[in-house]
């Protein structure tokens, strides 16, 4: 049977590892993004990978203009169809506190673009009976800490997003799964010594992991579900004057 998947912010070096692998599994992949010809470069890559059909496609968090298109489009595939958004991001908190204006776009990033997309191409999946949504979240939306809450906060909503979004395509067959990463050695936190920080690589085959066991929610690494816990019991008035 035909597998297609759409990975929405294709480009981003958590991505790329997962991506390979699906090409290599023979998946067809449509790759989302604003950069469209680093979208064409892997479009390139997956189809030497073994993936029968590659397409890059654009795709804006901030501009839902075209998103009916692209699930008409998806709704014209055959066999299963999957999507993993991998959109977000995350300006410093004293960039955010210096500039508010920021504020909507990490929400139009990290939460409000991919619900949007998935919301629209939710019937497509129920009406199959069948697939897989992927949603990566963050541990950083777990609880509001000094250093990221903006972003934190964006991401709290995705995560009740697809919390939702779980309940309602469980029932119709498609399965909803949340991944929280604790901090990835990407670009993003590029020259900062964060404990416990995992590779694209790992991620990947924690979510390849979560997929094939039908997880609801994995932490990558998944020590950060233990740090996590620890992190969301301890009391509030001792928790302000934390630093972290």
């Amino acid at each position: 049977m035909t597998t297609t998947w759409i990975v929405l912010g294709a480009t981003s070096a958590m991505a790329r590892p997962l991506i390979r692998a699906l090409a290599t599994k023979g998946a067809t992949i449509y790759l989302a993004g604003r950069d469209m010809d680093a979208l064409e470069t892997l479009a390139t890559d997956c189809r030497i990978a073994g993936a029968p059909e590659a397409h890059a496609v654009k795709f804006d968090a901030r501009d839902a203009s075209n998103y009916a298109e692209i699930v008409h489009s998806l709704a014209a595939t055959e066999g299963t169809l999957n999507a993993i958004s991998f959109v977000g991001s995350m300006p410093e908190q004293y960039e955010i506190d210096a500039s508010p204006d920021l504020i909507a776009d990490v929400v139009m990033d990290s939460m409000t673009g991919p619900a949007t997309f998935l919301t629209r191409l939710a019937p497509v999946m129920e009406a199959r009976g069948t697939g897989v949504i992927v949603g990566i979240s963050s541990v950083a939306g777990d609880r509001g800490r000094l250093g990221n809450y903006v972003y934190g906060a964006a991401k709290a909503a995705f995560s009740t997003y697809l919390s939702g979004l779980r309940n309602r395509l469980g029932r119709a067959g498609v399965h909803v799964m949340t991944v929280k990463p604790g901090p990835v050695d990407t670009p993003m936190t590029f020259g900062k010594k964060i404990p416990f920080m995992t590779t694209p690589e790992a991620v990947a085959k924690d979510i390849l992991r979560g997929i094939e066991k039908r997880r609801n929610v994995i932490y990558t690494a998944p020590i950060w579900r233990l740090v996590m816990a620890v992190i969301t019991h301890i009391p509030e008035p001792i928790f302000k004057k934390m630093s972290f």
